[in-house]
């Protein structure tokens, strides 16, 4: 028996759109099913279900992963997290619990309240857990690492129905690779991070956000400003850029948004290179930790997070940056834009992030192979369903842009971490060479079936 408050929904039912909607729509799983679990035996149920009668189910949090693999799930079932939502904050041990329907935006006010701060992702929408254990870059990897640095440990239940805790202490090669890996090996109900007292974190979690937005005759002078800051981020500091459509100007633009994690006046000397471009910001704030993603760009972040929009993603890890390249990609850019007027909801962002917290975490701590990266380079092409014009060009644009991030990225090949993925990457490109051996093993391990590979999937042998 189901528990009281899980409902199962079918196709064209009510609820259904409710429990399956992804952020994007572009090559989406199809379902003829969907159950939303109230409790974690509800989980195993619903895992032990579809194995026993061998039904392809994908488990959802945010469902804002876009990796095109997802598409290779058709007609099966989908299970939704969102009914399990808990926060729980332990102050005295400094952890926060969260369930796998908690997205970034549930522990931001908790968190602050109770006087701690935690490193997340750059948008509200995603769900915390989903984003940890692809890695969980964002703006604080300089001052306190990734997301999935936090980490202490999780509650998992695997393919073959059993529910087991993960950690340092107990299943560590597990442990291991749920840390860049971890939608490969269950299904996570609960994980418990590391949060930081604020009285300890830099101006007490207080944060400069300055936007700024580059009209097209400034885009270069941006890039070269940027590039002067090339591997001399401070911890503190951390930027993000787009190029987009300004429709009032008909023209390509750059807004750009730093942070600093400290006083306006030490975050005004660590970006000299970029006010001396002499662009007067739109915004320039000090706002607490917990209200910076939403006050970025004056919330626009909202409009990112919008569900059911048709995007097309394609990505690159970079640890060298090169303005010359960006110039290019502005350029092209513009082009299609003034081309392409379906193509102009299109965007192109360029996540540069101080790593030092990053590395000083051993590369074999876990499965997250990119330590070394600086930045990040997402481009999202989006057009109206339909208009098969705008999307052949597009999706050509997407592999010609990463292809041309990638020469001078500063790797010897494509490198993407696996929530940025495209989904045509091989293996290698995703996962890094070094760890693919061990990570098939374990594959081989907890999911011999591999019921758990729709999102990037593990092989259960390399080499």
């Amino acid at each position: 028996m189901w528990s009281n408050q899980t409902t199962i929904t079918f196709q064209n039912s009510a609820g259904f759109i409710e429990a399956t909607e992804r952020w994007t729509v572009f090559d989406a799983p199809t379902y003829k099913a969907a159950i939303q679990p109230a409790t974690e035996g509800d989980v195993i149920k619903a895992v032990n279900l579809a194995t026993h009668f061998k039904i392809p189910f994908l488990a959802t949090g945010g469902r804002h992963s876009y990796t095109t693999t997802l598409g290779k799930l058709h007609d099966g079932l989908a299970i939704d997290l969102s009914q399990l939502n808990s926060v729980k904050i332990d102050e005295v041990a400094e952890t926060v619990t969260v369930g796998p329907g908690v997205i970034i935006d549930d522990i931001l006010d908790p968190l602050f309240h109770a006087g701690f701060m935690i490193q997340t992702g750059t948008a509200f929408c995603p769900a915390v857990i989903g984003v940890t254990i692809g890695g969980g870059v964002g703006r604080f990897t300089g001052i306190f690492g990734l997301m999935l640095d936090a980490l202490v440990s999780v509650k998992i239940v695997t393919a073959a129905g059993s529910f087991i805790e993960a950690s340092q202490t107990s299943n560590p090669e597990l442990f291991w690779a749920i840390r860049g890996a971890g939608a490969n090996f269950g299904i996570i109900t609960s994980a418990t991070y590391r949060v930081h007292p604020l009285s300890k974190v830099p101006n007490n979690g207080n944060i400069f956000s300055v936007d700024f937005v580059f009209p097209k005759n400034m885009s270069s002078p941006f890039y070269k400003a940027v590039q002067s800051l090339n591997n001399k981020l401070p911890p503190e500091l951390a930027g993000i850029s787009f190029i987009n459509y300004n429709s009032a100007t008909n023209q390509a633009q750059v807004a750009s948004n730093w942070v600093y994690i400290g006083t306006e006046k030490k975050a005004r000397q660590a970006l000299a290179p970029i006010f001396e471009l002499d662009v007067a910001p739109t915004s320039a704030k000090t706002v607490p930790w917990n209200k910076l993603i939403n006050s970025t760009f004056n919330n626009s972040v909202a409009g990112i997070c919008q569900p059911g929009v048709l995007r097309d993603l394609y990505s690159n890890n970079f640890k060298n940056y090169s303005a010359a390249t960006y110039n290019s990609l502005f350029d092209k850019m513009s082009k299609f834009y003034d081309k392409y007027p379906g193509g102009r909801n299109s965007a192109l962002q360029l996540e540069f992030y101080p790593n030092q917290a990053m590395k000083r975490v051993p590369i074999t701590a876990t499965a997250w192979p990119w330590r070394d990266a600086t930045g990040y380079m997402n481009v999202a092409m989006s057009w109206s369903n339909g208009d098969q014009h705008t999307a052949e060009a597009a999706k050509a644009l997407g592999m010609e842009l990463r292809d041309e991030v990638t020469a001078t990225a500063g790797y010897p090949d494509l490198s993407v971490f696996i929530n940025y993925a495209h989904g045509d990457e091989k293996v290698e490109q995703i996962y890094g060479t070094d760890n693919l051996a061990k990570l098939a093993k374990l594959k081989k391990k907890w999911d011999p079936n591999c019921v758990f590979s729709f999102n990037n999937g593990l092989p259960t042998q390399y080499r």
